[in-house]
């Protein structure tokens, strides 16, 4: 599966969260081979867990779905840049790749705000692909929050 085809399954879980009234972002973690191991939405209201983003749930699926918590040769495909925590999830996880959509300029550490991925202190540091399908997942989020806002 190519990035866009995972990107667009991660939109239809952000989709899918928002209509929850979580924050609309969506992930999937691809396996070596492009096949779909998982995918999540956000889910912290739901769960009242602030861990519950999108991309670590998705990496807890994949971590089971492979019976091993070292991803590497997966992909994180995510709407929105990674948060700090997830995108320490990702290194940790041993992930080759992350893939984002939408630039998060208040909170992105994969390149926005922080550069978490690839600070070279770290053991591991995935490849980053940023932008695929950004104006579709800015557009998701953008809708959410503009219901949301007072005018």
């Amino acid at each position: 599966m190519n990035h866009a085809d995972a990107m667009r399954l991660a939109l239809t879980e952000a989709v899918a969260a928002g209509a929850r009234g979580e924050v609309p972002v969506g992930a999937v973690v691809l396996g070596p081979l492009g096949e779909v191991l998982a995918s999540a939405g956000n889910s912290r209201e739901a769960s009242f867990d602030p861990t519950a983003h999108a991309e670590v749930l998705a990496l807890r699926q994949a971590a089971q779905s492979l019976g091993r918590w070292r991803l590497d040769g997966c992909t994180l495909v995510v709407t929105l840049e990674p948060c700090t925590m997830c995108a320490g999830a990702a290194v940790l996880a041993r992930v080759d790749r992350v893939v984002y959509g939408a630039v998060d300029e208040k909170g992105g550490a994969v390149g926005s705000l922080w550069d978490v991925v690839r600070d070279r202190r770290l053991n591991h540091r995935p490849e980053v692909v940023m932008g695929v399908l950004s104006e579709e997942c800015a557009a998701v989020l953008k809708e959410f929050f503009g219901t949301r806002r007072i005018r």
